[in-house]
């Protein structure tokens, strides 16, 4: 399954963004899906999760609140809104997948990933 995040670029301060993950087969449809970040320097971390029957979603504890993961099984995409956004959720965005039904925040169990999109946040 190749994964094609996107929805980064340069925003300011105090607004919002919407990122989306695309696939390329039908199969993506039963994977759980998350989100990661990466900021220069720093360990990718986790940000949210969803399984693919969208009861259950999972948020970062420091984003909770201000970040939504939805599902569009017709599109074949997993979006995340980052709401209220701060110089430091600056950082390489990676939507993941994996076959299994179950949850993780870690990043070695996460099958496809995507190339990442980049989202700044100016002062």
């Amino acid at each position: 399954v190749q994964l094609q995040a996107s929805g980064g670029g340069l925003v300011q301060a105090g607004n919002s963004l919407t990122l989306s993950c695309a696939a390329s087969e039908r199969s993506f449809n039963s994977h759980t899906v998350a989100w990661f970040r990466q900021a220069p320097g720093e360990e990718r971390e986790f940000v949210a999760f969803i399984s693919r029957n969208g009861r259950n979603m999972y948020y970062s504890d420091s984003l909770e609140g201000r970040i939504t993961i939805s599902e569009d099984n017709a599109k074949n995409t997993v979006t995340l809104q980052i709401t209220s956004l701060k110089p430091e959720d600056t950082a390489v965005y990676y939507c993941a997948s994996k076959s299994d039904t179950y949850y993780t925040t870690r990043v070695t169990l996460y099958e496809y990933w995507g190339q990442g999109t980049l989202v700044t946040v100016s002062s």
